[in-house]
């Protein structure tokens, strides 16, 4: 079974002004992270808007970025659904698609206990022989993946990881405790990777790394080897950036920060709308500062 560490970006899905998909530009733009040296990409995570494509989108999203990634980094691809023989039936499809193991979400239609939630990652993880990283985020689909809740699935070889992003750091001291190295943790929000990282995490999934992939990859690698001055200064430069990642909005605002970096589309598909006004100012002048910042660190 495969063994995730590193950053991996969940990667955003390139949009026409016109809310179509563009895959060239979703192409680019994964080619430009494996350039950059991340381990891995997250295709069709929430970031890369995945509840708002239909399944024909979703398999062109993942068989064009197959194509770019050749096997040069594992291929996740967010897995999100509302029934579990739906997310049963999308896990075959997106393997066929070229999927090489899933960021699995909990159910969208329903915010299950702690039983229901175990069942529903062991059910899923029987539909496949593809590894699987559980999403854990309480705080925006309201359903706990707790040590607890974990416990309940450590028999299922095929999940291997668990995207912790609770909120409270000191949840991942409770999940090594609990479980030694039966699963890889991963930080699952840009601004507490240092501290993450420092309590043992060995993998990142990034949203800002789509806008500076070598700088959040030189700050992983910083962390891992323990040369911490170094890795604060940088998650100093990055971190009023990394805040956006924790908005509602984390979708405009980090296709914003592509497009301001490098010109990536800002487009997104409705009900998200384009930022104007005030809030395109603000997110913007926090996108320029940090590219300054960066620049004058160099």
């Amino acid at each position: 079974m495969a063994h995730w560490r590193g950053v991996f970006p969940a990667v955003t899905t390139k949009m026409s002004s016109d809310g179509t998909v563009d895959l060239e530009a979703t192409q680019r733009s994964v080619q430009r992270l494996i350039e950059a040296g991340v381990s891995g990409v997250v295709m069709l995570p929430m970031l890369g808007e995945n509840a708002s494509l239909d399944d024909s989108e979703r398999e062109r999203v993942l068989r064009s970025a197959a194509e770019v990634v050749g096997g040069k980094v594992p291929m996740l691809s967010g897995l999100a659904a509302t029934t579990t023989e739906g997310a049963r039936i999308l896990a075959r499809s997106m393997k066929k698609w070229g999927a090489e193991g899933f960021m699995v979400f909990p159910s969208l239609g329903y915010k299950s206990d702690g039983p229901e939630t175990a069942e529903w990652y062991r059910a899923i993880a029987s539909a496949t022989d593809l590894p699987i990283m559980i999403y854990n985020n309480p705080i925006a689909y309201g359903v706990d993946v707790t040590p607890e809740v974990l416990a309940q699935l450590a028999d299922v070889p095929e999940i291997i990881c668990i995207k912790e992003e609770s909120g409270d750091v000191r949840r991942v001291t409770d999940l090594f405790i609990a479980f030694g190295d039966r699963f890889s943790v991963f930080c699952g929000v840009d601004d507490q990777v240092l501290e993450s990282v420092a309590l043992g995490s060995t993998g990142w999934v990034s949203g800002m790394t789509n806008a500076w992939p070598a700088e959040c990859v030189k700050l992983f690698n910083l962390c891992t080897e323990g040369r911490l001055a170094e890795a604060r200064a940088l998650y100093r430069f990055l971190t009023p950036a990394f805040h956006l990642d924790t908005h509602v909005k984390l979708v405009q605002y980090i296709k914003l920060a592509e497009h301001l970096v490098y010109g990536a589309p800002e487009w997104t598909r409705a009900p998200r709308l384009p930022l104007s006004g005030e809030e395109r100012d603000r997110v913007a002048s926090i996108i320029e500062a940090t590219k300054a910042a960066l620049e004058r660190s160099v």
